[in-house]
């Protein structure tokens, strides 16, 4: 393991030749290659992609699980076989501060997406009221699938006006559709450790050639059913900032994570790093509504890369549960990497 982990630790020049080594990445979608390199990637390439790598009906017409029916009970068994040494890390960044201060309705505090009104109405006992703006890119959420449509329709043909309003919240393809949590295999893809620097920049977008080095480099191979997160470094980079750009997945990745058949992906920033005019999330949209895969949103990676890096191996057991919402677009949750 000593010998591997300095292997890994070499970095920089190591990781540079790996990936210019590997053959041209070719962009396949259910009808096999088209020979697109990512940079050449466009929206209307994306917009296609959208029907190509499309998994609706792949598990019924009443399908509301999408790719975590990848997740087998063998599936379950196998990932559980990775917890060998006992070693447990939360991936779920926390708000810097929770605000107790009323705000304007319909305001939130300045940087702050939770609020509580923390009570103590009789002595000997205290409780609190939560209320929370789920998404963005400040704290660990699980997207639901019902959180993104496209052209009004959700994953599965769903029709996004049926079963998404205001009073209901989404009545179909909701968070509380994962009853029983997330239990697979958990694969981290450290590209900043790939380039050899602590981070990368705001709006880097990581493409499938970096990923296939990561794997040489690694020794792992992400397959079908995994959960597939993607450490950028982002809270390592000074100042965080809550909102600036993110490092992210080029658009280029969404016909990998159906060639892989990705259960769930993420990543410690909002994913989309590259953002059309004509269509501001090609990460986002394609995972949740064409493949049916839950997105991870503003995971905290550091310190599964720091145990990972020590331990030398990248693959762990993956469990997490997000809170039983009905109706809701996602949800605040703590996932687990276990060694």
């Amino acid at each position: 393991m000593r010998m591997q982990t300095q292997r890994l630790l070499a970095g920089g020049l190591t990781a540079l030749a790996i990936i210019a080594t590997l053959p041209a990445w070719t962009a396949c979608g259910r009808q096999g290659a088209s020979g697109l390199q990512p940079e050449d990637v466009t929206s209307a390439d994306v917009r296609r992609w959208m029907d190509e790598l499309s998994n609706w009906g792949r598990w019924g017409e009443d399908d509301q699980l999408g790719a975590l029916n990848l997740i087998t009970p063998e599936k379950r068994v196998a990932a559980l076989r990775l917890a060998t040494e006992g070693i447990v890390v939360s991936m779920s960044r926390q708000p810097r501060v929770m605000p107790t201060s009323a705000t304007p309705e319909g305001e939130r505090p300045d940087g702050a997406f939770w609020h509580r009104d923390f009570q103590i109405p009789r002595n000997g006992i205290a409780i609190e009221n939560i209320s929370i703006f789920q998404h963005g890119v400040v704290h660990t959420h699980l997207d639901a699938l019902c959180h993104f449509g496209y052209e009004g329709q959700l994953y599965n043909g769903v029709a996004f006006e049926e079963v998404v309003n205001t009073e209901t919240g989404c009545t179909r393809m909701g968070i509380d559709n994962i009853k029983e949590g997330i239990v697979t295999r958990g694969v981290l893809l450290d590209i900043p450790r790939l380039r050899g620097v602590p981070y990368l920049e705001p709006g880097y977008a990581v493409t499938p050639e970096e990923i296939l080095a990561w794997e040489e480099q690694a020794g792992v191979r992400v397959g079908p059913g995994d959960v597939v997160l993607l450490h950028t470094g982002r809270w390592l980079r000074p100042p965080p900032g809550d909102e600036d750009p993110t490092a992210g997945w080029h658009p280029a990745v969404a016909p990998w994570f159906k060639e892989r058949d990705v259960a769930v992906m993420g990543s410690d920033g909002s994913q989309d790093a590259v953002v059309y005019d004509d269509f501001p999330f090609p990460v986002h949209m394609p995972a949740l509504v064409a493949l049916g895969v839950h997105v991870i949103d503003a995971a905290d990676l550091t310190a599964v890369a720091e145990t990972a890096a020590e331990l030398g191996r990248w693959e762990f057991l993956f469990v997490a549960a997000p809170l039983q919402l009905p109706g809701n677009t996602g949800s605040p949750f703590d996932p687990l990497a276990i060694f």
